[in-house]
């Protein structure tokens, strides 16, 4: 049986994420004290006591999301399971860092920082209001690419999530992304709505984004990761330092293959995959890709245990 560990994205994050983690194993109260350090703030402390839209906000979901998904792995190790169990790491946008985190790519500190800095830098990238994104239902990737390009109109609107077959999410332009939800039915989707996000992710708008990415990233430290990562960017396997470096510039206004990705994976032999921290969008996703994947959810003392125990 060959596993694969991957990681969630925005989205996942609830005000008391990874508490009951940090107290039953100090490992895990660890990995949040050492993130709390690393940002000179008390992030844990908005994590389980504060209030869910000063989380939800870029800057802090990305870092609390990456946090809650490395206590999980310090609680697996604690019971004897490490990241060397899987023959893959993949994580959903922000949730590629905390792949390459577990695999030791990145230092926990280092992780930490740049995704404080890509959230800013996410969010600043372009004015409030200027962009959008929206989630077509029911509609295949061509036809989802399609329908983008025929809203348009000269601005930006691409796919930006390819997440499963019958969801793909949209990014761009505000005026062109709601062009596309209002033609959406006409094409043949089941349903379209836009998203409450606050800037348009994973499309050209976040050039300015990448730009500082590319400086943040060129100033930290990168390992080959102990197990491939399979980016979000290509849907396929990387193991060099060099390479995946690029690829999270790239990944800042490229599309999350995510579809692509658990489909190469199971053809690569992967059978069960792990989702790894916060919610259970990616077990859900992968249940629509692929039927014959099992999954296992890790976020929780018995979640841990249960993968403990076999």
């Amino acid at each position: 049986m060959s596993i694969a560990f991957v990681f969630p994205g925005q989205g996942a994050q609830t005000i008391g994420m990874g508490r009951d983690l940090a107290d039953a194993y100090p490992e895990a109260r660890a990995v949040f004290q050492e993130v709390d350090d690393a940002l000179g703030e008390k992030l844990s402390e908005l994590i389980w006591e504060g209030d869910i839209e000063t989380l939800t906000l870029t800057q802090n979901a990305q870092p609390a999301l990456m946090a809650t998904s490395m206590a999980a792995m310090a609680a697996l190790k604690a019971e004897g399971i490490t990241v060397d169990k899987a023959a893959y790491v993949a994580g959903h946008s922000l949730g590629e860092y905390s792949a390459l985190c577990a695999a030791g790519s990145l230092s926990l500190a280092d992780t930490a920082r740049l995704l404080r800095i890509r959230g800013k830098a996410m969010q600043a990238a372009v004015p409030v209001g200027e962009g959008a994104m929206a989630a077509i239902l029911g509609l295949g990737i061509e036809e989802t690419e399609k329908l983008a390009e025929a809203a348009a109109e000269g601005e930006v609107c691409q796919v930006a999530n390819e997440n499963d077959p019958s969801q793909n999410v949209l990014s761009g332009h505000k005026a062109a992304v709601e062009r596309a939800v209002a033609m959406a039915k006409d094409a043949g989707a089941k349903r379209a709505l836009l998203l409450p996000v606050s800037a348009p992710f994973h499309c050209p708008l976040m050039g300015p984004a990448a730009d500082e990415m590319a400086r943040a990233l060129g100033e930290v430290t990168f390992n080959d990761p102990t197990v491939p990562l399979v980016a979000n960017v290509t849907a396929e396997a990387v193991s060099d330092a060099a390479k995946i470096r690029d690829l999270l510039v790239e990944q800042v206004t490229g599309r999350v293959r995510w579809r692509s990705s658990v489909e190469w994976m199971a053809a690569q032999g992967v059978s069960e995959v792990w989702e790894i921290g916060a919610g259970k969008a990616l077990s859900g996703m992968i249940r629509r890709i692929d039927k014959t994947l099992a999954s296992r959810n890790i976020g929780t003392p018995d979640e841990v245990a249960a993968a403990r125990d076999g």
